[in-house]
């Protein structure tokens, strides 16, 4: 498992990287700019890390909460041009 967070980790996608319990032995948030992008990073990258047998994917469709969000609304009030 060592092997596999380290090699993940590496991955300029990769975004976050948990070792959880449960069904999953690892869950990682990666960025892509478009479906294209995402295929071709799990197709030729995750999925060729020694030790990865299999992954399953969810694709955000829209975010309502989470830091993303509100890191990108203070970006966007400290950028604001004042009127």
């Amino acid at each position: 498992m060592d092997e596999v967070v380290a090699a993940l980790a590496k991955l300029e996608n990769l975004e976050e990287l948990y070792e959880v319990t449960g069904e999953f032995d690892i869950v990682t948030l990666v960025s892509a700019a478009d479906i294209e992008e995402f295929r071709d990073i799990l197709k030729n990258k995750i999925m060729k890390i020694k030790g990865v047998r299999s992954t399953v994917s969810s694709v955000v469709l829209k975010s309502h909460k989470g830091p993303r969000l509100d890191n990108e609304a203070q970006r966007s009030s400290k950028t604001s041009p004042r009127q």
